[in-house]
């Protein structure tokens, strides 16, 4: 495929076939990145900080019926800007011409999956630390109640395991907040697989027998139950939590993080050198994650919050 690589005149060598392919392949393993709205920060000599507008929702939610002779009345509604500090990302794997010519294994293909995997892990970590700095907290007890906190700290000690009960609570949390669905009917929950794990009898019970009109609608999908989707990751370590009872889990629907991209991820080829013998491939991206409603200057904006993170001290 040596013939697909064109020298930039920039440094590196690149291929938008190959780079287009790995970049799709990308796609179907992502975790926390595919919930990310994308923003298209595509240009240079706009300086490295990238704004976008946030719109919440109407201030008076007061009766909309009108008097025949009654002036319309107005509103307004808040709006903030969100803004994120675009970054490089990217590593490479250097090569030798002989190790190409006499590896058994096609090394190229190899470094490429390789790399693809790295930047999959990379990307996922990064749009859950923008999940991760949500101000809303969780704290479950019992079998169903919930410590709700909006400071970005959780209210105790999280001592037992996510069951049905707390999953239809925070469902009612989510709703009376009117934090929007995700796909127009349900909300999403992440986590890695062992948290889910009290939780694994009823979702393929529920699987098993509500296979009409109900499809996987997203990569990792465990399961539904009560309007939530289960999503498991294993991209974001565990955060250890001292009972080893739980672990971080993270509630949403729409409009929750957003990722600006300068740079879509692409592969670069090293120009060889030392007379063709030194070789190598990197990925490369430039830009950012960020959480959409970041703003917490007031009681307003804060309901604007869309994640809920299950959540521990200890």
């Amino acid at each position: 495929m040596s013939q697909l690589w064109v020298d930039t005149g920039q440094g590196y060598m690149a291929s938008d076939v190959l780079s287009e392919t790995w970049r799709t392949s990308l796609q179907p393993i992502t975790r926390f990145r595919q919930f990310c709205d994308v923003q298209a920060a595509i240009g240079t000599g706009a300086g490295e900080k990238y704004v976008w507008p946030i719109f919440g929702d109407t201030v008076d939610n007061g009766s909309r019926r009108l008097d025949e002779t009654q002036k319309m009345p107005e509103t307004s509604f808040p709006m903030y800007q969100g803004e994120v500090v675009m970054s490089e990302y990217g590593i490479s794997v250097p090569s030798t011409l002989k190790y190409e010519t006499m590896s058994q294994y096609n090394m190229p293909a190899v470094i490429t999956k390789t790399l693809k995997n790295d930047a999959n892990r990379s990307f996922d970590r990064e749009a859950h630390a923008a999940f991760d700095s949500t101000i809303l907290r969780a704290v479950g007890s019992s079998t169903a109640t919930i410590s709700l906190t909006d400071n970005s700290t959780p209210s105790g000690a999280n001592n037992v395991n996510m069951l049905k009960g707390h999953v239809k609570t925070l469902r009612d949390i989510m709703e009376e907040r009117n934090i929007p669905v995700f796909d127009g009917e349900d909300y999403m929950c992440v986590a890695r697989p062992t948290t889910f794990s009290p939780l694994v009898d009823d979702l393929e019970s529920v699987f098993q027998y509500t296979t009409e009109g109900y499809t996987r609608i997203v990569n990792g999908e465990r399961g539904r139950y009560s309007s939530i989707r289960f999503v498991t990751q294993t991209n974001v370590e565990s955060e250890g939590w001292s009972n080893g009872k739980s672990d971080a889990a993270y509630f949403f629907g729409a409009d929750t993080v957003t990722e600006a991209i300068a740079v879509s991820e692409e592969l670069r080829g090293k120009i060889p050198d030392d007379y063709g013998r030194g070789r190598g491939v990197a990925w490369y991206y430039i830009g950012a994650f960020a959480i959409t409603h970041a703003n917490t200057t007031n009681e307003e904006s804060k309901r604007q919050a869309r994640i809920i993170k299950w959540d521990s001290t200890t």
